[in-house]
């Protein structure tokens, strides 16, 4: 019997025993369960603005951890290997949110202000998310979540309580490229909305020649950010070859420059990236 998965925008129906379009929610019984939780593929302490979070605790590090699976398929994905993979296709090691919790306290002494939630796309996997993020937080610890913002407002609300700082990945400003990305740029920016209320958020925008490097769309996002709130620091970050897009030169480093200034007319915190 197929059940219906409620997180995406997908809304996977799922054969018992399947898996769902991020590979990783699947039907158990008739019930859609979280099949990544605690199955940790990437791990590090990492500084903070690596996430990219620039005007959140800058200077301090984070203990940064992934799992497997996106709801998304890009063709350009940094991350392909953990990604676009399910169970069996890559290795991992368990780790539950207690052990995370006690691991991320371990840290403390080498800068560690919390835990970040990276890598892949962690909402897919929101249930691990929420029950360490809690306990991370009756002890101290910060969390920090790193998602294309591509869930719905239910699975937000549920997250919001324990979640200190968010960077959203606003991939580009049209539903037709989010469509080619098997994303949903309305509820993005829904997801966006909610969280800056709650949160601290910053958004980062990959700039991938021929796809997104318009000109009047820049203008068009950061009018936007503005909108929701002028001091949302922007990141604009160069794209190089990754994946199934080999077939282009990296952006120009001058392109990224200028739409920074683009940026600059409308917010107050724009910042390069990989240049």
């Amino acid at each position: 019997m197929k059940t219906v998965c409620s997180v995406c925008m997908h809304h996977c129906s799922v054969e018992e025993g399947g898996t769902g379009r991020c590979r990783a929610r699947s039907n158990e019984g008739g019930r859609i369960v979280c099949s990544n939780y605690g199955k940790i593929t990437s791990y590090a302490l990492d500084p903070i603005e690596k996430k990219p979070l620039r005007n959140f605790y800058p200077g301090s590090k984070i203990l940064s951890v992934g799992s497997y699976g996106c709801n998304l398929s890009c063709d350009f994905c940094q991350n392909y290997m953990i990604s676009m993979v399910r169970e069996g296709e890559t290795d991992y090691g368990i780790l539950q949110p207690e052990e995370l919790v006690e691991e991320a306290l371990a840290c403390r002494e080498r800068g560690n202000i919390g835990i970040a939630y990276t890598y892949n796309e962690p909402l897919i996997g929101y249930e691990y998310v929420r029950d360490s993020a809690k306990l991370a937080k009756e002890r101290g610890l910060k969390n920090v979540v790193v998602t294309n913002g591509c869930v719905e407002q239910e699975i937000l609300e549920e997250i919001l309580p324990y979640v200190d700082a968010f960077n959203v990945d606003l991939k580009g400003f049209t539903e037709a490229f989010y469509q080619k990305l098997g994303g949903n740029l309305s509820l993005v920016k829904a997801f966006i909305e909610r969280a800056v209320k709650n949160s601290h958020v910053e958004i980062t925008t990959l700039i991938i020649p021929g796809e997104n490097d318009n000109i009047t769309e820049m203008h068009e996002m950061a009018e936007w950010i503005a909108s929701v709130d002028e001091e949302i620091p922007y990141h604009i970050s160069r794209f190089f070859p990754q994946w199934k897009m080999l077939d282009r030169e990296a952006t120009r480093i001058e392109v990224i420059y200028s739409f920074a200034e683009i940026a600059r007319k409308h917010l107050k915190y724009v910042y390069e990236g990989n240049c």
